[in-house]
């Protein structure tokens, strides 16, 4: 395809930005605005003027992004008859890659596991309680964040400990400290840890980072403004030599402060790079006019932003639909009402979505879905990765790759039931310590543990013939054969007890993930092993809207980031709910709130319906519910007011000024 072909049906300013090649460049991209075509037509431009593929470097948030991307660009170029690739991915999969690649360097083997949430969190309840803190009411998920934000700001233990100056930071030092140092002896790093310590890997070896800085020339992030300190600490490190980043997102969509994300990180990009390119994309592709001009009206009330002028040469559209019910079932009335009114007019129920700021919302709306027979999804429910059979036969695969795996065997020494209880695992954890030995070979010595009974030396020593059983076959079978090998020998199908409805759930689950596994079959088993649990580990899923699929979609307004509908529907939009009790008193986290209602109202191609009560059951109490504050600054050109009680004139509307 031809340079002028790539270019085809992109506006000046997309244009403009694709051929910017060289030196820093930043996008400011509105929502709508074609951020993705953008980006894929770019990687396709620099290949075709002959810039190498394998010098090109894209940095995205979601694996369904990094797909996406990539299937985009091999439609336009026809990547496969390249002999390299650019690499496309996201920061964790991107800094696991050259992490197996420098393992060593680091102190760790190149089959490292990587610890999702419950696996942290398994770790540090072993650390709290081995540090004597197990009688103590410690709330091991908020250690876990505050280590995590730790991480996202390159702090390691020994830096913290320096700082920490209360009891319970000095707590938290130990803690972390312990931690650190348990995950090396599993050969194990968690999510933050592939940053951290990938960032750590350059600073304290140039001759590293200069490999990379040689390799990745062209740098293009995706989302810029959802950086953390760490993954924009890594980002300036890698781009340091040539220069040539190209950073693309909009701050009026910055809504991940609490995963640590800093939008300022975007704000300050011209500072960081004086002779940055900047370019804007401001002609909207989705929304309506009225819809365009009442999210702009709402997100300018921000103070810290980048300015734009959003268009579009879509239709006028129908104005906003704010209501006032009575209570939450009203308000679950209500919104069938008007689904049932736009399917009159031909709307289907995948056009609709609801958005709520948390989850505790959805359930009376659920409930008068299923009294009207109506099929709806929730995005956000228990995904299929953290479903508990799905990671027991996980964590099976993870022993075999990393045997020093603490967490996942303490997942399945007895799963299913084999007799062995959590005293004897104890004690086999410190024999090996003591003998220094992995938990493979502890197994297989189980019978020299003179403080255990002959009864679990037994059990403990039958598992590890199984696991060392395992083991042996992974030479002769791919890697669904062995998986379905593991599934057969431990007689998991009946350890399910498929006869229950719960059960053969369960087990369609088993073998979906065998169906998931199978890509994987041409590698060598070990290969493959380690490929498919890197997979699993990176993925980060967020449910799919199946655009097959006639049901209607419920989520956060968190979830909702990149999609887009025809008609939205914004639930309790009140005082408390949006913008969040939490965010009232801090004029930041307020500006958030307000981003967050900007990205629901600009999630919409036609149709957006607010909806807000006059009292409201939530979390066990009912409470009186105010209108939201960001009600008021939506232009009153672009709105009308109605209620199930009477109509609302302008001058009914409350004013926070």
């Amino acid at each position: 395809m031809s340079g002028e072909e790539i270019l085809k049906d992109l506006n000046q300013n997309q244009i403009e930005a694709v051929k910017a090649t060289e030196g820093p460049v930043l996008i400011i991209a509105g929502p709508g605005s074609g951020k993705t075509a953008t980006l894929t037509r770019r990687i396709a431009y620099m290949i075709n003027s002959g810039i190498k593929p394998e010098n090109i470097l894209a940095v995205t948030f979601t694996n369904k992004a990094s797909q996406e991307m990539k299937a985009r660009v091999e439609k336009i170029l026809g990547l496969k008859k390249y002999s390299n690739q650019p690499l496309i991915g996201t920061f964790h999969s991107t800094c696991a890659k050259i992490l197996r690649n420098e393992a060593k360097t680091l102190g760790f083997s190149k089959n490292f596991t990587i610890y999702d949430e419950d696996d942290q969190l398994s770790l540090l309840k072993k650390v709290a309680e081995d540090l004597g803190y197990g009688q103590k009411k410690l709330n091991t998920y908020s250690i876990l964040n505050r280590i995590s934000r730790l991480k996202s700001q390159l702090i390691d233990p020994k830096n913290f400990e320096n700082q920490a100056g209360s009891y319970y930071e000095k707590t938290v030092s130990q803690i972390y400290s312990a931690y650190q140092r348990e995950l090396q002896k599993a050969n194990a790093m968690d999510f933050d840890d592939l940053i951290m310590l990938t960032a750590k890997l350059f600073e304290e070896n140039p001759k590293i980072l200069e490999k990379y800085q040689n390799q990745f020339k062209y740098i293009l992030v995706d989302e810029y403004q959802d950086t953390n300190t760490s993954q924009y600490s890594l980002t300036k490190m890698l781009s340091q030599k040539y220069r040539n980043l190209f950073a693309i997102g909009d701050t009026d969509q910055s809504i991940y402060t609490w995963r640590n994300a800093d939008f300022r990180n975007m704000l300050n990009f011209e500072k960081d790079f004086p002779e940055a390119k900047i370019i804007r994309l401001e002609q909207n592709y989705r929304s309506t006019k009225i819809i365009l001009n009442a999210g702009q009206g709402l997100i300018k009330n921000n103070v810290y932003r980048h300015e734009k002028e959003l268009w579009t040469e879509n239709t006028e559209g129908e104005k906003i639909s704010i209501a006032q019910l009575e209570d939450e079932r009203e308000e679950a009335k209500f919104i069938i009402e008007k689904m049932k009114q736009l399917m009159q007019k031909g709307y289907k129920l995948s056009d609709f979505v609801i958005l709520y700021r948390t989850h505790a919302q959805s359930r009376p709306i659920e409930e008068e879905f299923l009294t009207q027979g109506f099929p709806y999804k929730i995005i956000g429910a228990l995904k299929f990765y953290e479903r508990k059979e799905v990671k027991d036969i996980l964590a099976y695969l993870r022993i075999l790759a990393n045997p020093n795996d603490f967490v996942s065997l303490q997942r399945i020494y007895n799963v299913p039931t084999r007799g062995i209880g959590k005293v004897a695992f104890l004690r086999l954890t410190e024999f090996g310590r003591k003998n220094n030995l992995n938990l493979f070979e502890s197994m297989l010595k189980a019978k020299e543990i003179n403080d255990l009974p002959a009864k679990s030396q037994f059990a403990i020593y039958s598992f590890g013939k199984t696991l060392e059983k395992i083991k042996q076959k992974t030479n002769d079978f791919e890697l669904t054969k062995l998986m379905k090998y593991i599934v057969n020998e431990i007689d998991y199908k009946t350890h399910l007890d498929t006869k229950t409805e719960e059960g053969y759930m369960r087990w369609e689950n088993v073998k979906e993930l065998l169906t998931v596994a199978r890509k994987y079959n041409s590698f060598k088993t070990d290969e493959a092993i380690n490929k498919f649990l890197e997979e699993v580990a990176l993925i980060q899923e967020t449910e799919n809207i199946e655009e097959d699929k006639n049901v209607i979609y419920m989520m956060t307004l968190h979830s909702a980031k990149g999609l887009e509908f025809p008609a939205v529907f914004l639930v309790g939009i009140e005082e408390g709910l949006l913008p969040h009790s939490k965010s009232l008193d801090n004029p930041i986290e307020l500006e958030e709130e307000r981003r967050l209602c900007y990205v629901g109202i600009t999630r919409a191609k036609r149709r957006v319906f607010i909806t807000f009560t006059r009292s409201r059951m939530i979390f066990g109490t009912t409470s009186q519910g105010v209108q939201s504050r960001f009600l008021e600054e939506l232009p009153k050109e672009t709105i009308n007011f109605t209620s199930n009680l009477e109509t609302l004139g302008e001058d009914e509307i409350i004013s926070y000024t």
